[in-house]
């Protein structure tokens, strides 16, 4: 299908456009991830399994949202 037609099936309301795509093979770009290590000091562990608990999430998920906060804001 041309995106002319998919345009116009959008724009008429016709059809749930939703079907029209294979979901299959869609990708999210820069999704991949990449493992790194980062060596902190016992203290630093420490008190992130705490927030960690306290939170009730992973200390890795934790980490991964206050880094991703704090890019976000730099950006």
């Amino acid at each position: 299908m041309k995106a002319s037609e998919l345009d116009k099936l959008f724009d008429d309301g016709d059809v749930d456009v939703v079907d029209e795509f294979d979901w299959s093979k869609a990708v999210r770009p820069n999704l991949a991830t990449r493992r790194v290590n980062v060596d902190f000091p016992a203290w630093i562990v420490d008190a992130l399994d705490k927030e960690a608990a306290r939170l009730g999430v992973p200390r890795q998920a934790l980490i991964k949202l206050w880094i991703a906060e704090r890019l976000g804001k730099a950006a």
